[in-house]
């Protein structure tokens, strides 16, 4: 017991002897390559970030930059430090940041995408309310990635093709390809069966789902698309509800309007899409009991969805199933539902 008492001062004496403030300004200095810049970025005067830079290159016995005149660069030794004093902040930062998250009360941060918000999570979340009246939410809506180091938020839900590493990614809805148009349209020039039939249509156009997704077999590619171009995909919904034209839109964000008879469904082919629903948080979140709360209403949602008329059989989503790691950090893929890079999802 006193031996571990011994170790375990021993460790505590030396982290107290590490530079901390001396590495947080070397790396602001090695980020901005100017003593200037970095005072400013750290509110400080030069003078104290040459001071910071001195006393580690004292505790190192080595220079880390080689200054001449105003410009500086690194030094050997100061590269060789530098990513390892980017990942020991970097790390710090994230388990500071995660403690400061309200894990019971306050308000509860999610993202996704603007069309999933409107089409498919919008008209649900009044069944939240009723279930769970004290739970609060804030919606933010971008295709950017979350940082969930750098912001406060506690979950997203993400358009994209499989799990991402290092996060708690959980498949909620797969995604479908469908043809829509209004009611008024379909009973003019009548059902699309196979590929030729769109050539009756005129043909919405969106970015977001191209006509080549439309990859049917039979597909001769005779036909056109023409009109306005859309790069929202409520857009495209919206204009084939006021029957300006046929649309390829995604199942879940027409699904709703199919139902109220705003929209018809043209075909009763639906197209699998390589992406699919997932709800991403880092991996220490699932322990605060709002995000659980949320989580499991998000599951039960999911499974009372229905795929598409003619839609293949697939994997049951919705299920709780884990994919993924254990570490609060991804490097996520861009796609059109959203994607990012460091520590994001």
């Amino acid at each position: 017991m006193a031996r571990r008492r011994i170790q375990e001062k021993t460790s505590a004496l030396a982290f107290d002897r590490l530079p901390l403030n001396a590495l947080r300004v070397f790396e602001a200095v090695a980020t901005q390559m100017s003593f200037a810049d970095a005072a400013e970025t750290l509110h400080v005067t030069p003078a104290a970030v040459s001071m910071q830079v001195r006393t580690l290159e004292d505790y190192l016995q080595v220079p880390l930059f080689r200054r001449a005149g105003r410009s500086i660069e690194l030094t050997p030794e100061g590269m060789l430090l530098l990513p390892g004093v980017r990942r020991g902040l970097g790390d710090l930062q994230t388990a500071l940041h995660q403690l400061r998250q309200s894990r019971t009360a306050g308000t509860l941060n999610i993202s996704t995408l603007a069309s999933f918000l409107q089409k498919w999570l919008l008209p649900r979340l009044p069944q939240l309310h009723d279930q769970q009246g004290d739970l609060q939410l804030r919606i933010h809506t971008s295709r950017a990635a979350v940082d969930f180091s750098q912001t406060d938020f506690h979950g997203a839900l993400r358009m994209t093709t499989g799990p991402e590493p290092g996060l708690h990614c959980e498949k909620l809805l797969d995604e479908w390809f469908v043809l829509v148009c209004s009611p008024e349209l379909y009973q003019r020039f009548g059902p699309v069966r196979e590929t030729a039939d769109l050539k009756r249509y005129p043909l919405l156009r969106s970015s977001d789902e191209p006509w080549q997704l439309w990859n049917r077999p039979d597909a001769d590619r005779d036909w056109m698309e023409h009109g306005t171009a859309y790069d929202d995909s409520v857009a495209v919904l919206t204009a084939a509800e006021q029957g300006q034209g046929l649309g390829l839109t995604r199942w879940c964000l027409a699904a709703g309007d199919i139902k109220l008879g705003r929209l018809a469904l043209a075909s009763t082919t639906a197209l699998p899409c390589p992406r699919a629903y997932y709800f991403v948080c880092p991996e220490a979140y699932l322990a605060m009991p709002k995000l659980q709360v949320l989580l499991k209403w998000l599951r039960s949602k999911a499974r009372e969805f229905a795929n598409p008329p003619g839609a293949p059989t697939a994997p049951a989503a919705g299920s709780g199933r884990t994919v993924g790691g254990t570490r609060p950090t991804a490097a996520s893929r861009p796609t059109g539902g959203g994607g990012g890079a460091k520590r994001k999802a």
